[in-house]
């Protein structure tokens, strides 16, 4: 990309009006968007097919021209349209601008645009002025639950099934992708993140709730994962259904989590273990007042509606030079979020993934109350326990083996792990996530501080079944636990 073009694209993206300060709509300011074909309410038309071929040139041109309409009312109206009253100015903007091409076309004796090429351009303008540009209609599609980006126009899109295919490119260069990451970074109103050589990583949120990580300067070419969410409202029964865990299984965690014990879930990348927590979630009682703690909001509970009160938190990285302490301007820690979090009268805190020393944050909030839910990438559910050692020795060298595996097993009551595997069948990919093994942890052995019991282990094929039952678990029958089927199961494992 050219120094000009650079310019002109970051200054294209500058203009955006989306992003102004909020205030109550100006109604009378927003025309009803005129119907052409069935872009009349771009809002709820699907994204294009990941087949079909845009002109790129034309919709960036479209673009400059609706955003330049779109910043020159926005500054007649005195910054008073708000995000919703803008987006409907866009839409009439955008069919304006696709009528007038349509017109032209005609006008210069050239075939019009067909009706489904119209509603993919509108489409495609509208989201790069509101939205994730080109890269919206693949974080749109059901049927994708990776896209795994490592230069511009080296995308790999991963399916529901495990199954990988190649996907259009995403920029024109390295450039434009890097200057479109740096805006998706900043255009934040609530928790804007910078990224640039001095901050070469990128963890965001999306709008949906998928969650992009992304990284440049440090890589050859710029690498970005957007990581899908497909399944947000789902219950223990659900997983049931979806043969994820069994009946008996499911009981155990379902009263396990009303009984209040703490629960840590872990597993590979991509092994479902948020949706997981999100399950488990669902099993506390509605009237509970939750807080989540997380770097980037991935549980979404706050969104779902099934608990009155939830408090959720979303760590802060900061930006700029740092301080005489340390830390950068701005940065809002979950150590921090949890602290605060005392005075909210809250019955469950629940700490999203913990993946260093956030595990403190875990600890002290498993330690405060009960009932708390975190997750940690693992092989195992043992490695787990290693694994959160080693988050928690990252604080400093006043924290020895010892005390973060005492800390650990005086606190977390179970760990739960899941196993994903991906397997070829029949020349198609499929992919199966399973709770492999249920462990509860106590203080024990001197040489590594924790005892651990199986009280589901993997069988053959990866499946938790009933294994050694402590007898402080027996008393989940009163909770709903079918220990009658553990037993049973038990008995016929041996």
């Amino acid at each position: 990309m050219t120094t000009e073009r650079s310019e002109n694209y970051q200054e294209s993206l500058a203009g955006l009006p989306l992003f102004s300060q909020s205030v109550p709509p100006v109604a009378e300011k927003v025309e009803a968007a005129r119907p052409l074909g069935s872009v009349a309410h771009l809002s709820t038309v699907s994204s294009p097919p990941l087949g079909r071929t845009l002109d790129w040139s034309l919709v960036s041109a479209l673009r400059a021209q609706a955003s330049e309409q779109l910043s020159q009312a926005v500054a007649a109206d005195r910054g008073r349209l708000d995000k919703t009253a803008q987006e409907e100015l866009g839409r009439t903007i955008v069919l304006d601008l696709i009528e007038a091409t349509v017109s032209d076309r005609v006008n210069a004796g050239m075939t019009t645009l067909p009706g489904g090429e119209q509603d993919a351009l509108a489409r495609a303008v509208f989201d790069s002025l509101f939205r994730l540009g080109r890269l919206q209609p693949l974080v749109d599609d059901d049927r994708l639950e990776n896209i795994i980006i490592t230069g511009h126009d080296n995308v790999v899109l991963e399916r529901t099934d495990g199954s990988l295919v190649d996907g259009p490119p995403v920029a024109d260069s390295d450039e434009e992708l890097i200057d479109f990451l740096v805006f998706l970074a900043s255009r934040s109103e609530v928790n804007a993140r910078g990224f640039s050589e001095a901050q070469p990583r990128l963890h965001l949120r999306l709008d949906g709730g998928s969650r992009l990580a992304a990284a440049a300067w440090v890589t050859p070419r710029p690498s970005v994962v957007i990581r899908r969410h497909r399944l947000m409202e789902v219950t223990l029964a659900d997983l049931v259904e979806r043969q994820m865990l069994s009946p008996v299984a499911a009981s155990f965690l379902r009263a396990a989590v009303r009984a209040r014990k703490s629960i840590v879930v872990s597993g590979m990348q991509g092994a479902g273990k948020t949706t997981l927590v999100r399950a488990l979630c669902a099993e506390i009682d509605p009237l509970e007042a939750i807080g989540t703690f997380e770097t980037e909001y991935e549980l979404h509970l706050h969104e779902l509606g099934r608990h009155r009160v939830v408090h959720p938190w979303e760590a802060r990285p900061g930006s700029g030079e740092r301080g005489a302490d340390g830390r950068m301007a701005g940065e809002f820690t979950l150590d921090e979020a949890l602290v605060d979090s005392f005075r909210f009268n809250l019955a469950r805190q629940i700490v999203g993934e913990v993946r260093g020393k956030e595990v403190w944050a875990m600890i002290k909030a498993m330690e405060s109350g009960t009932g708390s839910i975190s997750t940690t990438h693992a092989s195992d559910a043992v490695a787990a326990i290693r694994k959160l050692v080693t988050c928690a020795m990252e604080a400093g060298p006043h924290v020895t083996h010892s005390l973060a595996a005492s800390k650990l097993a005086s606190t977390i009551d179970l760990i739960v792990h899941l196993d994903l595997r991906t397997a070829n069948e029949g020349g198609r990919s499929t992919r199966r996530r399973r709770v492999a093994e249920i462990i509860a942890l106590d203080p024990g052995e001197r040489e590594t501080g924790y005892a651990t019991t199986h009280v589901f282990a993997p069988d053959l094929d990866r499946a938790a079944v009933p294994a050694v039952l402590p007898d402080a678990y027996r008393d989940l029958a009163t909770y709903g636990f079918d220990l009658g089927a553990y037993l049973a199961q038990q008995e016929v494992r041996s």
